[in-house]
């Protein structure tokens, strides 16, 4: 070991502080993030009203919130992510959120299916430029020790803008319309943007990765280049401990979004509850639930690493098979009462996929290749999740009312029930990456 490098480690082992400011940054980015899915539990939650005036069937619904939404939102993340590891992050974020509140009031204007669907496309676009842009600043404002937590605080924009979307877009559909509520939240996005600009500042590449004794300004030279985007790409998808993140993330999310993009549909058609119900009870139950495992989730998975990496992916692994019960109670249910509650289970314990896997990433890559690296993880996951999901579901569902003449709520509930082999599916891929974690700390590759 050379004198460098023996003089930099005692320090590389100090715990680094973290500004005041820097908590400021992880807020704002989370208030930004709210939004970006506060629109899309705007559009679960009013998807039955907007059914019926459309007059739409569940695969058309499916297709619209799923698929053609999430491919245009992985392929522009991608070009985004790119992007971002060259230029202004912060700006990058502020024109995606200014572009997807806009085409959020449009839905609220929207009188055909062609007129939404391109609208939604809108929206994914703008919002392929929220999260990876977010994730590369947070970690250039906290050292890799800090970042479980940090980008676990700022994915609560997730439960946070569940919640509201579901709470806000269900009183506003039942005291004025459902177009109204999408032309007012598109609004207070716009000006959210313009209040990002004020309060976030751009950090330098890799300033968080120095030693303690190297000033900001000072960042390491490997965070000044610049690898190319072939390159990244590759380096992402042949690395099997990333790839394998990349799917449980994908399979973790495809039951998730299955869930999140019905669960309004399921509980008013199938379990009979009220619109203002919604408004009140499963808005509260996704803030709660899904807020208590988003943050815990970050917590406990920088507390267990330091045993061992593995829990990177043992932790997700063990909240999605404990989700299994819960949620098979959850479709069959007797009551909205019964099925709410056995819903907190899978919605507390499977988002802890998210921070676990950010970590994973941010911590594996250089950073100049941080925002492309978490748009490559972004395109795995939002293609098998978002895009699979809510199509399965409205695809399965139809089906089982034209084919096997069912009525609408007896095929949505069959349809929901077949997301549950996805379950076992999703504990399998999660326990080979924690393999692959372990074999990558055993060849030294991952500290």
């Amino acid at each position: 070991m050379s004198t460098a490098t023996q003089a930099a480690a005692p320090a590389a082992a100090v715990p680094r502080p973290v500004s005041a400011y820097s908590w400021i940054v992880v807020a704002m980015l989370c208030f930004i993030y709210i939004f970006n899915f506060l629109d899309r539990q705007l559009m679960s939650t009013l998807q039955e009203f907007i059914k019926k005036d459309l007059n739409l069937t569940d695969e058309q619904l499916g297709l619209m919130t799923g698929l053609y939404f999430a491919l245009f939102y992985t392929g522009f993340g991608v070009i985004v992510g790119f992007l971002a590891d060259r230029t202004s992050r912060v700006r990058i974020l502020f024109f995606g959120c200014f572009l997807w509140s806009l085409f959020t009031s449009l839905c609220g204007i929207s009188k055909t299916y062609p007129v939404m669907v391109t609208a939604r496309i809108g929206v994914g676009v703008g919002e392929a430029a929220g999260a990876p842009p977010s994730y590369s600043i947070i970690s250039d404002y906290f050292p890799a020790e800090k970042r479980g937590l940090a980008l676990a605080v700022f994915s609560l924009g997730v439960p946070f803008g569940q919640a509201l979307g579901a709470g806000f877009g269900a009183k506003i559909a039942e005291l004025y319309s459902w177009r109204m509520a999408f032309i007012g939240i598109g609004i207070i996005g716009i000006i959210a943007s313009f209040i990002l600009l004020l309060v976030v500042k751009e950090p330098k590449r890799g300033a968080a990765d120095a030693p303690l004794d190297t000033h900001m300004e000072e960042a390491p030279v490997e965070a000044l280049e610049r690898p190319g985007f072939i390159r990244t790409f590759i380096e992402f998808f042949t690395r099997p401990v990333l790839v394998l993140t990349a799917l449980g993330c994908g399979l973790t999310a495809l039951v998730g979004y299955a869930a999140l993009g019905w669960n309004v549909s399921f509980l008013t058609r199938v379990k009979h509850m009220a619109i203002g119900d919604i408004a009140l009870y499963y808005a509260m139950m996704i803030a709660v639930a899904m807020g208590l495992g988003t943050w815990l989730s970050g917590l406990i998975v920088d507390w267990l690493v330091k045993r061992s990496k593995i829990w990177y992916a043992m932790l997700p692994a063990i909240a999605v098979g404990l989700s299994i019960p819960f949620y098979v109670g959850y479709v069959y249910a007797p009551t909205w009462q019964v099925a709410l509650a056995c819903l907190a289970g899978p919605t507390f314990l499977t988002i802890m996929y998210l921070a676990p896997a950010l970590a994973v990433v941010q911590n594996s890559v250089k950073p100049a290749q941080r925002t492309q690296a978490g748009a490559m993880l972004l395109m795995v996951l939002n293609l098998i999740g978002l895009g699979g999901g809510p199509s399965l579901v409205g695809t399965l569902s139809t089906w089982f009312h034209e084919s096997k003449g069912m009525s609408d709520a007896a095929g949505l509930q069959a349809a929901m029930f077949w997301v549950t082999p996805f379950y076992a599916i999703t504990v399998v891929v999660l326990l080979l990456e924690a393999w692959a974690i372990a074999k990558e700390v055993r060849s030294g590759r991952m500290a």
